[in-house]
């Protein structure tokens, strides 16, 4: 481990979640995770719930939130594990969400997420789907859990990012594609820089109150997150899916994993992790991996910050 530059683990790119967590006890933890019910979500879910935490799936689809929290109570033998609706993209159902909640909260896991919907789709405010889901409602739900986060005295905030943030920052101008040509990578890479940029500045304000922020690429699982890639599928684009290093769910939830709940991570805040380590920072274009600067910019975290009080308020 390297405390000065970049912070390095004993962990890899094929480290799996129990792996990261051998060892630790988590009984009296409570953690929340959007997206619980599927894909990485669901897997980390299992994986913190199998180490003693007690675990709330926020799902839209609540029949199938409890579906998957009685499958994860019966593979861990863990009966803490529950479900609770919730719509990112309706400021109603997460202050819904944060009105229901009581005490303390130790980890909130920041998972769902859409990914490159081949056309512009718009929330009833008029906002892009993609950044309203990815950024705004976990920048919601997060500011909303505050004083929970701050009730627990070492909370952690974990925000599922991506290494397509690469695409794109956050273009202050036309955030939500009023003037400039809708691209679905662009608006998926501005809303995975603003997870990053989340957790940048979350780790900024909320220090005071022991709060630890930072952001997890977790790498390329297959789920429903490409059903828009494979709805289009071409001989180019299966090329490069068969090609691709794929992980398995427990090596797509490691990361996570580890930022949740690892004591490696203490006192490691406002940082961009993939494979289970710190990213290298990169300008080169065609890097594949690695952290683009303009995730990382203070002064954009704070920026947005401010811009997301404001769309919120309106």
């Amino acid at each position: 481990m390297n405390t000065r530059g970049r912070f390095t683990t004993p962990y890899g790119f094929s480290t799996t979640d129990n792996e990261v967590l051998a060892g630790i006890d988590l009984t009296g933890k409570r953690v929340v995770i959007t997206g619980g019910a599927a894909g990485i979500g669901a897997e980390t879910a299992r994986a913190l719930a199998g180490a003693g935490a007690e675990v709330t799936l926020a799902v839209r689809q609540l029949d199938q939130g409890r579906d998957v929290a009685a499958e994860i109570s019966a593979k861990t033998g863990n009966p803490r594990v529950t479900a609770e609706p919730l719509d990112l993209v309706d400021r109603g159902s997460v202050a819904a969400f944060v009105e229901r909640w009581r005490g303390p909260l130790h980890v909130l896991i920041n998972n769902a997420g859409i990914m490159a919907l081949p056309e512009l789709h718009r929330t009833r405010e008029g906002w892009e789907l993609q950044f309203a889901t990815n950024h705004l409602g976990h920048f919601n739900l997060t500011y909303g859990l505050h004083p929970a986060l701050a009730a627990a005295g070492g909370a952690r905030v974990v925000t599922v990012s991506s290494n397509g943030h690469r695409t794109s920052p956050i273009v202050f101008d036309d955030i939500m594609f009023e003037h400039r040509p809708y691209d679905p990578w662009l608006a998926y890479g501005q809303s995975k820089t603003g997870s990053i940029l989340l957790a940048v500045e979350v780790a900024r304000r909320w220090a005071g109150d022991g709060i630890i922020a930072n952001a997890a690429m977790p790498g390329g699982v297959r789920s429903g997150l490409q059903r828009h890639q494979l709805d289009a599928i071409t001989p180019e684009i299966q090329k490069i899916f068969d090609e691709y290093p794929w992980k398995t769910p427990e090596q797509g939830a490691a990361t996570s994993v580890l930022l949740a709940a690892s004591p490696l991570i203490e006192g490691v805040s406002g940082r961009y992790f993939e494979d289970c380590n710190e990213a290298m920072r990169t300008t080169d274009p065609h890097a594949e991996n690695g952290i683009r600067p303009h995730a990382l910019d203070a002064e954009d975290a704070a920026r947005l910050w401010d811009v997301s009080i404001e769309l919120l308020k309106s």
